[in-house]
């Protein structure tokens, strides 16, 4: 029968011929027949199967086999003997020997028929030794599935006691070294089922046998943290992790963050493994383990390993968004990634490049998965702006992005931020604040932010960006018994010389801290540069001169050397001073103090006060308070506090005093308009701010820094309670009392006042309009009558006869921007440029300056953005539209810098020619030394800092194709399916993709 059966499988007939020809072989084996026939009946089926080289011979090999063990057992269990089964698992069968693929499906064909006879405890005593063994071969993970897939149906054959503990370890073994060749969604398929057919098996004895468990993951952490493997461990080892009981998670995270044996690189290594598992579809609880070490290592410190593996991986974690069926994973290890890496913003700013591109994607997606994580991300990217504010032109388009999505409010985005961040102790992390290989582009140098630092940090730049007092600074001398102005002054050499890209400001810090401010806590920069500026003032007053290089200048006379030379260098720099006049309506006696200031609080005027009047600029000669009729001898109105005007009725408001104007850019094809002798500067005809252009144009009921400045200067009525003393009448009376500037500060500090007392809340609240700032500012400054005379007659400043005023026109040098909702929170950056006498004015030609046009001024001085360490190239377009984009983002602390004219002109020339006679500071040779000495000392550190990090970055795994993901997505607009990345399938090279 046998012969038959050969000879019908090996003809050319038909398969449907063969297969009724076959039927009636097997219905004649059902009959009873003699030894010898069954055993040659089973030599055949058993060659058909194994060395078959079709499919459908080795299906007639296996229904031969089952008739056979059914209904001749007996010689069945004859033939299935142990010796032929160990020749089979060490020999392979026939010519093929051990490339046989077929030898264990056809031994677990075989088991079902012997599992009652007497043989059968010696066939499984020989498997449990032989699966063992094979499994330490490192099959293919088609074989070891095969192995799996005969233990999980024949339980008894699975190794046992210490064997069995070993077999779960080399079965770990056997998945990390499982790689899919294949780029085919069906071979991929058939690959993902044997894998979960082999951790299904590990399951299956964890289940049975607890104690194996440990062992078997300390087995799994050898493999993911060994730095010898030629090739990375596969993702597959991600299906172990996920049968891991959640129950023990904690105990098995705080042995391996607390083993000493556990090399840094090592644990580098494991945990840079363990979030490539993120891309194993249909994983569970692998995301959890992966945070759960995460914070194991932040609860033991190991933040260098954090902020590597974090800096690493998080742009491959962030492009698995893509992908439906492993999106949710990854989109937990990304919160906690960015949420707890708040010493920085590296981490974030590397995805700043990939979040529109991925919004896009999810939006066109339009499923529920992707609606959930688009509105997950939004906050997770509202919270990072929180945290790491001051990069607006970074942030626009991410802004753009999202626009449409919600927005948390600040608990929910203080709650999240303060409960995933690795220490409550910010100092812990002073050592790991970003390190910048090299010097910005800009050339310029960064500060370090030393713990909710950056309102000092934004003052200093924008005091070093003044170079007239910067130069001043440096060439502070020797031995100047100044304590403070030399800390100042070696702080600003480290900014100008250092080859570092941000300098630590401590010292300084130390030094110059008001001692109401509370350690480590947000405080006001407007306050703390009142403070600076009044502690240098005063430290030189007490007899400490510092700038003797005018003192040498022969060009200056006497008298005015005597006046520049008593004045303080903050005085010179920044002081003004401001003439305040109180009238008392009764018998209009008018008293009047001068005083000195450094810088104008601008309060913001009533919502529904108007304080632009109308909407052309008031000429100078206009310019003046309106209640107080001429007395009969005009001359003594020069200098006069009030100006012919008609007394105003009950229901006007009070009107300005003075207007402040705002230049602009011209329009293309206009030629530019300079500051004529006694022009206002600009066509009368428009409005201040729609001359300045669109960049600084604001919406009509939105303030301007003129606006506040003419509400400043704008008269006060002193009635009821705050009714006046009048010496004259020796009583209270209603006064009007107006302030008037007299003398122009070289740098104009102007500090708008956004942060008010509530009652109700017993906070201090911010006002968020946004406040449109003029590139170039005039002020009226009033003048004595002689000096009047002498400037119509000279022609300077735009002064006018009769007016009393002369016009000073200042540049836009610095602006301090605050972050946040609450002076006590948020976050300090500024922007910042260089106005000098020279470059956009020329050369002053027969005494009088050279202006330029005011687009000139703008666009050839360089914007830069200063945010701490960080130093950008900006544009006076970004300073304009901050708050646009980000409403919280508001102008705090403005820095104008004088023209030179004829109030100023005495220093400028000073300035100029102690440039001239000295050229670029010259800093003593102590200051010169240290800065050189740190220099090496930052050269040999980063040679240091190299090596190191290179023996860190080579353990990290491999991800070199990590940005094929988001590439695809943006090139390949037609996938469809299930698993591409807009709709969760398409082809397979992105499935492929994916996994591995």
């Amino acid at each position: 029968m046998d012969k038959i059966l050969e000879a019908v499988v090996m003809s050319s007939y038909p398969n449907n011929v063969k297969q009724g020809l076959v039927r009636r072989v097997i219905e004649a084996a059902k009959q009873p027949m003699d030894s010898e026939q069954c055993w040659s009946m089973l030599e055949l089926s058993t060659k058909l199967y194994l060395t078959g080289d079709t499919k459908y011979k080795r299906e007639i090999g296996k229904e031969v086999l089952e008739v056979y063990g059914h209904y001749h057992p007996e010689e069945f269990e004859e033939f299935f003997n142990v010796r032929f089964l160990l020749s089979l698992l060490q020999e392979g069968y026939g010519p093929l020997g051990k490339r046989s693929h077929y030898v264990l499906d056809y031994i677990q064909l075989g088991l079902q028929f012997v599992l009652e006879s007497p043989s059968a405890n010696s066939i499984f005593s020989l498997l449990r030794i032989e699966v063992l063994r094979k499994v330490c071969e490192r099959p293919s993970p088609k074989q070891c599935a095969k192995i799996c897939r005969l233990l999980t149906q024949h339980p008894q054959c699975i190794p046992t006691g210490k064997h069995q503990l070993l077999f779960c370890q080399q079965l770990i073994r056997c998945i990390g070294q499982f790689q899919c060749v294949s780029e085919g969604e069906e071979e991929i398929m058939e690959f993902l089922e044997q894998v979960n057919k082999v951790s299904g098996l590990l399951q299956r004895i964890w289940r049975t046998q607890t104690s194996a468990i440990l062992p078997s993951l300390k087995e799994l952490f050898a493999i993911i943290s060994s730095t010898e493997e030629q090739e990375a461990p596969s993702n597959a080892l991600a299906s172990v992790v996920q049968f891991v009981p959640l129950e023990l998670m904690d105990g098995v995270i705080r042995n391996l963050t607390n083993d000493d044996s556990i090399t840094d690189v090592q644990m580098m290594m494991a945990i840079g493994r363990m979030i490539d598992w993120v891309s194993w579809p249909l994983g569970k609880n692998i995301d959890k383990w992966i945070i759960a070490l995460l914070k194991g290592l932040a609860a033991v410190k190991k933040f260098s390993i954090l902020i590597e593996v974090t800096l690493s991986k998080i742009e491959k974690v962030f492009s698995k968004l893509l992908y439906p069926i492993v999106r949710e994973g990854a989109l937990s290890v990304l919160q906690y990634m960015l949420l707890s890496f708040q010493h920085s913003h590296e981490a974030f700013h590397l995805l700043l490049p990939h979040i529109p591109r991925l919004v896009a994607s999810l939006k066109k997606e339009d499923s529920n998965s992707a609606t959930s994580s688009l509105e997950q991300l939004a906050e997770l990217i509202h919270c990072m702006f929180f945290r790491f504010s001051g990069f607006p032109d970074l942030y626009e388009p991410v802004l753009e992005a999202v626009k449409a999505l919600p927005i948390p409010n600040e608990d929910r985005i203080k709650h999240l931020l303060g409960q995933n961040a690795w220490t409550s102790q910010k100092n812990e992390l002073a050592s790991f604040y970003p390190r910048l290989a090299s010097k910005s582009e800009t050339g310029k140098i960064g500060l370090i932010n030393l713990g909710n630092t950056c309102y000092m940090n934004s003052i200093i730049q924008s005091l070093f960006m003044a170079s007239d007092f910067r130069h001043s600074v440096l060439n502070l001398t020797e031995g100047n018994s100044q304590p403070l102005m030399t800390k100042l002054q070696w702080l600003f050499a480290f900014l100008e010389h250092s080859q570092r890209p941000a300098i630590s400001p401590e010292s300084f810090l130390s030094a110059s801290w008001p001692p109401w401010f509370t350690p480590g806590a947000q405080q006001d920069c407007s306050e703390y540069l009142k403070y600076l500026l009044d502690r240098l003032h005063e430290e030189e007053k007490t007899g400490k001169r510092i700038y003797q290089k005018l003192k040498e200048s022969s060009l200056m006379s006497q008298a005015v050397e005597h006046h520049y030379l008593n004045k303080t260098l903050i005085e010179k720099m920044f002081g003004g001073k401001m003439m305040t006049k109180i009238r008392c309506l009764k018998c209009l006696n008018v008293s009047s103090r001068e005083e000195a200031f450094t810088d104008l609080s601008l309060a913001f005027p009533p919502s529904d006060m108007n304080v632009r009047g109308s909407t052309s600029i008031v000429p100078v000669e206009e310019i003046g308070p309106q209640f107080i009729e001429p007395p009969e001898n005009a001359g003594q109105l020069m200098g006069s506090p009030w100006i012919q005007r008609k007394a105003p009725k009950a229901s006007d408001h009070a009107a300005p005093s003075v207007s402040v104007e705002t230049l602009g850019f011209q329009e293309p094809g206009e030629a530019a308009n300079p500051v004529r002798d006694n022009d206002v500067g600009v066509d009368a005809a428009k409005d201040p701010l729609s001359t300045f252009g669109e960049q600084a144009c604001a919406p009509k009921d939105s303030r301007s820094v003129p606006d506040l400045i003419n509400y400043f200067l704008s008269p006060e009525r002193l009635t009821a309670e705050n009714k006046y003393h009048c010496e004259k009448c020796a009583s209270l009376q209603d006064a009007e009392k107006v302030a008037e500037l007299t003398e122009g500060p070289h740098y104009l500090i102007l500090t708008l006042l956004r942060f008010s007392f509530d009652p109700r809340t017993m906070k201090r609240k911010k006002i968020l309009d946004n406040v449109s700032i003029p590139v170039v500012l005039k002020l009226p400054i009033l003048v004595a009558p002689e000096e009047t005379e002498e400037v119509c007659r000279r022609g300077k400043d735009g002064a006018v006869p009769g007016s009393g005023f002369m016009t000073v026109v200042y540049d836009l040098c610095s602006v301090v921007v605050h972050s946040g909702i609450s002076s006590e929170s948020g976050h300090y950056y500024c922007y910042s440029r260089e106005c000098t006498d020279t470059g956009p004015h020329g050369q002053p030609r027969d005494g009088v300056p050279k202006p330029a046009s005011d687009k000139q001024l703008d666009f050839e001085i360089q914007w830069y953005l200063f945010n701490d360490t960080r130093v950008s190239f900006s544009s006076f377009e970004s300073v304009s539209n901050v708050t646009s984009f980000f409403p919280k983002d508001t102008a705090y602390v403005l820095f104008y810098r004088q023209r030179p004219g004829r109030q100023s002109c005495l220093l400028h020339e000073a300035l100029a020619e102690a440039g001239r006679l000295h050229g670029e500071p010259s800093l003593h040779k102590d200051l010169m030394e240290a800065i050189s000495k740190d220099n090496i000392l930052f050269l040999q550190e980063q040679e240091k800092e190299a090596r190191n990090r290179a023996a860190y970055i080579s353990a990290l795994p491999k991800s070199p194709l990590w940005w094929r993901d988001l590439d695809r997505d943006k090139d390949d607009d037609s996938s469809s399916g299930g698993c591409s990345p807009a709709a969760g399938g398409g082809g397979s090279g992105s499935f492929h993709g994916l996994v591995f």
